[in-house]
C-alpha cells in the first residue's frame, strides 16, 4: 500500500470537490491486500485509512502518540458514522480528506471524505466522535490544555449533514 501526504496540504487536483474547504489529505493506492471476495476494497480497510489520515492530521497539528503519552491522555472513538458511497478497486488512487468539525473540553468530532482521484467520485464519507480519556485509567477526562491549543485552531464547523 502506498500512502503519502499531499504537498503542503494543498489539493493536487483542483477538479476534486470537497464537502468542506482545505481538508488535510493523504493519498492511498488500493492494493491487492485491500480487495475482498467482492473484488472491491473491503469495508474494514476504510476504517484503517480513516485512522491513518486522522493520526497524520493530528501529528501535523503537533499531537502524535508521544505527546499523548506525555500528557497521559488520548482520544478514543465513541462513535463512527460511515457511508459507503461507491466501490473502489485495485490500483485506484484515493485522496483521503479530513477535518475537525468540533472540539470541546471532553470531545472532538472529525469528518472524512475519500475521493477517487481518476474521476473525482466520492467513495466514502464518515464522521467520528472521539472522547478524551486518561490513558492509565481508561476513564473520560477533560482534555489537557495542549490538546485544546492544538486542535481548536483547526476546527471547521460542518457545513452539511453527513
Amino acid at each position: 500500500m502506498t500512502i503519502r501526504k499531499t504537498s503542503d496540504n494543498v489539493p493536487m487536483d483542483s477538479t476534486l470537490t470537497w464537502d468542506q474547504p482545505t481538508p488535510f489529505m493523504l493519498d492511498v493506492t488500493v492494493g491487492d491486500e485491500h480487495i475482498d471476495m467482492m473484488r472491491h476494497t473491503n469495508n474494514v480497510v476504510y476504517l484503517t485509512w480513516l485512522e491513518q489520515v486522522a493520526w497524520a492530521h493530528s501529528v501535523q497539528l503537533g499531537l502524535g502518540p508521544a505527546e499523548y503519552e506525555a500528557e497521559a491522555h488520548g482520544l478514543v472513538v465513541r462513535e463512527h458514522r460511515l457511508r459507503y458511497e461507491a466501490a473502489s478497486r485495485f490500483g485506484e488512487v484515493l485522496r483521503l480528506g479530513t477535518w475537525i468539525t468540533q472540539v470541546d473540553r471532553l470531545s472532538l468530532h472529525r469528518r472524512f471524505q475519500f475521493v477517487r482521484v481518476s474521476d473525482g467520485k466520492t467513495v466514502f464519507r464518515a464522521e467520528t466522535h472521539y472522547v478524551c480519556v486518561d490513558i492509565a485509567e481508561g476513564r473520560v477526562r477533560r482534555m489537557p490544555a495542549v490538546f485544546l491549543q492544538a486542535y481548536s485552531p483547526a476546527v471547521m464547523p460542518a457545513t452539511r449533514p453527513l
